[in-house]
């Protein structure tokens, strides 16, 4: 129904336009300054040379040229090309000008130059519009496919989430850990910001912000006393930011720290916004090279991630993942104020 309504409005306008550009081609064609009334031999001429502009724009083109079929398009446009010139010396000229220009056939090159000019406009602008068109499709197109990539890649982060908080969970559980009814206040905080919250395209970045200490507060109680998790954040203006970007990282950190150390376990995250809306983010954890972590998944979080900046902050964010001996640090910096397909 929506779709049929597009089709109508689009051919609607196509209609408009063409109407006012065969109007102003007239105009142009017929009117003369010093004989300003317009003769009927004119209007007929202008049908004429518009009937050829009709079966180039709407059969020619759709049905050859658009489909790259160049030589059947080059022999139909010919073959109507000798159908004008006849039709306009054999009929029209003898019709109207009879003892004059109907009297002898003053040749191809001279009867096209009467053709041509007309017809390239009318066939050029219809051109012009098709192109326009076609690429009016494809960038709506994009954006549709870059929509559902970005949903399709948000509906993976948060089973991800939940299946490494509820292994947490579970490990408390199972020792009867007194943390217990923490822990699951902080995963239902986590999990209520993620089943509403992050369904908009974009969320403020305060409570993005606010959303990430509560999944480091979660995390850190699994460390207890085997290291230290720092989490600082100076955020400046109302900004408004992609949910789930940042998240990614700090998982990893609290992930790959854990699987490998027992003990002098590093965690420290920072957060700053400029008055321009720069947003840089840092996270830097330990990591023990020696530590059998081979079979540790990779899981799909930094991929992800990576895909969505691409896709949301095309052009507009640095991100740089560096290791050196015993830690790794991310480094991601976002310009806010600029977003792409989403």
């Amino acid at each position: 129904m929506l779709e049929s309504l597009h089709r109508r409005i689009a051919l609607l306008k196509e209609v408009i336009f063409q109407v006012i550009l065969h109007l102003t081609v007239f105009v142009f064609y017929a009117i003369d300054r010093r004989s300003p009334h317009v003769e009927e031999y004119e209007v007929v001429y202008f049908i004429n040379l518009s009937l050829i502009a009709f079966l180039i724009n709407y059969y020619l083109l759709p049905r050859f040229l658009y489909r790259k079929k160049y030589l059947a398009f080059l022999v139909s446009l010919l073959a109507i090309i000798v159908i004008a010139i006849l039709m306009e010396e054999l009929v029209l000229e003898q019709i109207y000008f009879p003892n004059t220009r109907g009297a002898s056939f003053p040749g191809v090159f001279y009867t096209l130059l009467g053709i041509l000019p007309v017809t390239v406009i009318l066939v050029g602008f219809k051109f012009g519009w098709d192109a326009l068109t076609k690429q009016n499709e494809v960038e709506r197109l994009q954006a549709a496919i870059n929509e559902s990539e970005l949903e399709f890649l948000k509906s993976q982060i948060n089973p991800h989430f939940l299946f490494n908080n509820m292994n947490n969970l579970y490990a408390h559980a199972i020792e009867n850990s007194s943390k217990t009814p923490e822990i699951i206040l902080q995963l239902s905080s986590v999990l209520r910001y993620m089943l509403y919250d992050c369904k908009a395209k974009y969320v403020p970045l305060d409570k993005e912000v606010e959303q990430l200490k509560s999944y480091v507060d979660l995390n850190e109680l699994q460390i207890e006393e085997r290291g230290v998790v720092s989490f600082k954040s100076d955020i400046k203006g109302n900004y408004q930011i992609a949910p789930l970007i940042l998240s990614v990282f700090v998982e990893n950190a609290f992930k790959h720290s854990t699987a490998s150390q027992s003990e002098k376990i590093k965690i420290d995250v920072n957060i700053d916004v400029t008055d321009k809306g720069t947003l840089r983010f840092s996270c830097i954890n330990s990591f023990n090279e020696q530590s059998n972590t081979q079979s540790l998944s990779q899981g799909i979080g930094l991929d992800n991630v990576k895909k969505r900046l691409q896709l949301i902050y095309s052009g507009s964010h640095q991100l740089n993942i560096l290791k050196q001996d015993d830690q790794y640090e991310v480094v991601l910096i976002i310009q806010l104020g600029n977003v792409h397909g989403y």
